[in-house]
C-alpha cells in the first residue's frame, strides 16, 4: 500500500481551504528552530557524555558535531550494549536515564534546555491561527512554552473580545484539556507534561503509558478534527497506541491524518505502519515532505488572509543569529578538507531608496499592484507610513497618483533593523543580477529564484546565438541540457535558490543549485461536497522528484566546483562586479546598485585532533 507523498505547498493549498478543521501535533523538531534541542540532539549529548563517562575521554576532547565522532561513540557504546541501538524508539528514554537518573536531575536538564528557546517564525503563524480562530485544538510532547507564549503575543493585538485565550494543560491537570475541548475552546495539550510540571514524561518507565485522561483528550480530538502531525519521530509507544486507537472511532480523523517529516523514506516502521492503517480505515493519509516547521508555516501564511498587525508582527521575526565567537586557530591544521562555500562577498548595497509619501499607508502588496497596473518597471517596499522605492521618480509617480503619492526625500534602509528593508534588497539584487544575462528570476513569497534563460518565439536568432554563448561555462559546467523536458513532458530549467545574507561582519549573496521543473496545477474532485458544501481536491503529486534526485546524485564533487564557480561567475558579471536593478540615472530617480565578488568563500577545519589523524 503506497501512501501519497505531497509537497509543503501542495498541502498548504488544501489546508487553506478549511483550517478549522484541523489539530496539530508538535514534536521537538518543531522547536528546534526555537534554539531548543531537538530529541536526537539530546540523544548525541546523552551519548557524548555516557562515552566519555565509560572511555575516560575528556567532553571537550569530543566533538558531537563530526560525523567520525558519532560513529566512534556508537561503535563503543554497540560493544557495550549499554544501549539499545541507533534509531531504536527506546534510544532516547534509556539514554537519558542512563545519565541523569533521577527525576529531579531530568527535570532540570530540560529546564535548562527550554529556557534558552524563543517563539520562531513558525511559531507566530501558528500562534496567528490560533488567535484568528483557525487553530483550535494544538497536542505537543514538548516540555517548553513557546507555543502559549506566541499565542499571548498574537493576541494582544486583536480586541479583548477576539481574543483566543488559549486553554492550556499539562498531565497535571488533564481535566482542564478536557473542558476545553468539549467546550470547543483553543486549547494546548501537552501530553508529557510541562518543563515546570512536578511529572514529566521521559524514561521508558514513564513513557509506557500514557495519562488515561489526556489520552481520552487526545483521542477525542482526533474523532473531531483531522490531524496535523510535525517534528514528531514517533517514538513514543504510548501516544501511537493512543493515535492508532483512535482509527476505531466511527468518525476518525475527518481531515485525513498529514504526517510533515523531511523525507518519506526516513519515518519509522511503527509510523510507516499507523499510516498505512490509517488509510486501510479509509482515513484520508498524506505524507508531507518539508524541510522544517518555518517552510511549512511560511506556505501556510501565503494562502492565508491575516490582519494587518498580525502579518506585520510574522513578517518583523528576526531569527536569531547562529554564529558564535572563536579563537582563531594558532597551530598547524590539516590542509583538508577544504570546502567552497556557494556564496560570493557583496562588497557594498544601497544604503538609502526613494521616499514616496501617499494620502493613505499602502501595504508592500498594494504597492506592488499598483506599479504593476500602471506598466511601470520599479522595485517597492512598504514601510509602514510610505513607500520605499527603487526606480525612476516619474514613473513612480504616475503608479501612486491615484492615492496622491509624491517625491519626499530618501529613507535609509537598515536590514538589519527593518524586515521591509531586507526584502526589498532582496528583491533589487535578484533583479540586479539578471539584468542584461541570460538568466531570469522567479520572485516568490516564501524565496527567489534565478533559473537559465530558454529559448522564446520572440527571440531573434542573433539574441539567441549571443545567449547562448554567455550561458556556455554554465552548460559546460553541468555537462548537459541547461533547460528542456523531463521524460514526464515537463519544462525544467537550471537555476539556483537566492538569499542574501550576513555572516562574518559582512554581507553575502548565497545560492544553491536547484532544478526546477514547471508542474501544471491541476484539480481534481473526488466525492463531490463535503456537509458544508466544500469540494476537496487532490493535488497532482510531484512526479519528478526521483528524475531529479537522480540527476543531481551523479554529480560529484569536481561536479559541483565546476556549478558553483559558473554561478558566482555569472551573478558577478564582468569587469567591476558593479549589478543595476533599474538602470535609472540619478536625474531620473534611484537605482539600486551592488557591488559583488565572483570569488567564494571557503572554509576549512578549525580546530585539530588527534583522533583526525589516526589512519595515517
Amino acid at each position: 500500500m503506497t501512501i501519497e507523498t505531497v509537497s509543503g505547498p501542495q498541502f498548504a493549498r488544501m489546508f487553506c481551504l478549511r483550517p478549522i478543521q484541523y489539530a496539530w501535533f508538535l514534536g521537538a523538531g518543531a522547536s528546534a528552530a526555537a534554539g531548543i534541542p531537538t530529541g536526537f540532539a539530546m540523544i548525541i549529548d546523552f551519548k557524548k557524555r555516557l562515552f566519555c563517562e565509560l572511555s575516560g575521554t575528556k567532553l571537550k576532547d569530543v566533538d558531537a558535531d563530526d560525523p567520525l565522532w558519532i560513529g566512534r561513540i556508537n561503535a563503543f557504546l554497540a560493544s557495550r550494549s549499554v544501549l539499545p541501538p541507533p534509531n531504536d524508539p527506546a534510544e532516547y528514554a534509556a539514554a537519558f536515564e542512563a545519565i541523569y537518573r533521577t527525576p529531579e536531575d531530568r527535570r532540570k536538564y530540560i529546564g535548562l534546555a527550554v529556557e534558552k528557546g524563543t517563539p520562531s517564525y513558525a511559531h507566530r503563524v501558528l500562534a496567528s491561527l490560533i488567535t484568528t480562530r483557525r487553530a483550535a485544538c494544538v497536542f505537543s510532547t514538548n516540555f517548553d512554552t513557546l507555543v502559549e507564549t506566541a499565542a499571548t503575543l498574537t493576541d494582544q493585538f486583536v480586541p479583548p473580545i477576539e481574543r483566543a485565550n488559549l486553554a492550556v494543560a499539562g498531565i497535571d491537570n488533564a481535566e482542564r484539556a478536557m473542558l476545553a475541548l468539549a467546550e470547543g475552546r483553543p486549547l494546548l495539550a501537552k501530553i508529557h507534561g510541562d518543563y515546570q510540571s512536578v511529572h514529566l514524561k521521559n524514561t521508558t518507565e514513564e513513557l509506557q503509558h500514557q495519562d488515561k485522561l489526556m489520552r481520552n483528550v487526545l483521542t477525542g480530538a482526533c474523532a473531531r478534527y483531522g490531524l496535523i502531525v510535525i517534528g514528531y519521530s514517533g517514538r513514543d509507544a504510548s501516544v501511537m497506541a493512543a493515535l492508532t486507537d483512535a482509527l476505531s472511532q466511527p468518525s476518525a480523523y475527518p481531515g485525513g491524518i498529514h504526517w510533515v517529516t523531511r523525507s518519506a523514506a526516513g519515518l519509522l516502521p511503527g509510523v510507516q505502519t499507523f499510516l498505512e492503517a490509517a488509510d486501510a480505515a479509509g482515513v484520508r493519509t498524506t505524507i508531507v515532505e518539508c524541510q522544517t516547521f518555518d517552510e511549512l508555516a511560511a506556505d501556510v501564511l501565503d494562502g492565508l488572509d491575516m490582519q494587518p498587525k498580525l502579518d506585520t508582527h510574522i513578517g518583523d521575526f528576526k531569527a536569531p543569529g547562529v554564529l558564535q565567537p572563536m579563537r582563531l586557530p594558532t597551530g598547524d591544521h590539516s590542509a583538508f578538507p577544504v570546502l567552497q562555500c556557494s556564496a560570493i562577498p557583496v562588497l557594498s548595497m544601497p544604503t538609502s531608496a526613494r521616499r514616496v509619501s501617499t494620502d493613505k499607508p499602502l501595504t508592500t502588496a498594494e504597492a506592488r499592484q499598483m506599479v504593476r497596473d500602471a506598466g511601470v518597471w520599479a522595485i517597492v517596499a512598504s514601510t509602514g507610513q510610505d513607500i520605499a522605492a527603487f526606480g525612476e521618480d516619474e514613473a513612480l509617480l504616475r503608479s501612486f497618483e491615484a492615492v496622491g503619492g509624491r517625491i519626499a526625500g530618501s529613507v535609509i534602509l537598515s536590514p538589519n533593523e527593518d524586515s521591509w528593508a531586507m526584502g526589498l534588497l532582496y528583491d533589487a539584487v535578484t533583479r540586479a543580477v539578471c539584468r542584461h544575462r541570460p538568466i531570469k528570476a522567479r520572485m516568490r513569497r516564501h524565496g527567489h529564484a534565478v533559473m537559465a534563460r530558454s529559448d522564446s518565439n520572440k527571440e531573434s536568432d542573433e539574441a539567441r546565438t549571443v545567449r547562448m554563448s554567455k550561458q556556455e561555462r554554465l552548460r559546460q559546467a553541468y555537462s548537459g541540457a541547461l533547460y528542456g523536458k523531463t521524460p514526464h513532458g515537463y519544462t525544467f530549467h537550471e537555476g539556483i535558490q537566492l538569499r542574501l545574507e550576513e555572516a562574518a561582519d559582512r554581507w553575502w549573496l548565497t545560492f544553491e543549485p536547484t532544478t526546477f521543473v514547471d508542474l501544471p496545477y491541476v484539480e481534481q474532485a473526488d466525492d463531490g461536497p463535503d456537509a458544508d458544501g466544500n469540494i476537496e481536491h487532490k493535488r497532482r503529486v510531484d512526479p519528478t522528484i526521483d528524475w531529479r534526485r537522480e540527476r543531481w546524485a551523479k554529480r560529484y564533487n569536481d561536479t559541483w566546483a565546476a556549478i558553483i564557480n559558473a554561478w558566482a561567475n555569472m551573478l558577478a558579471g564582468n569587469g567591476d562586479g558593479v549589478l543595476r536593478a533599474t538602470g535609472v540615472t540619478e536625474e531620473q530617480g534611484v537605482d539600486a546598485v551592488f557591488q559583488v565578488s565572483p570569488v567564494t568563500a571557503w572554509s576549512r577545519p578549525s580546530h585539530d585532533h588527534a583522533y583526525f589523524h589516526r589512519g595515517h
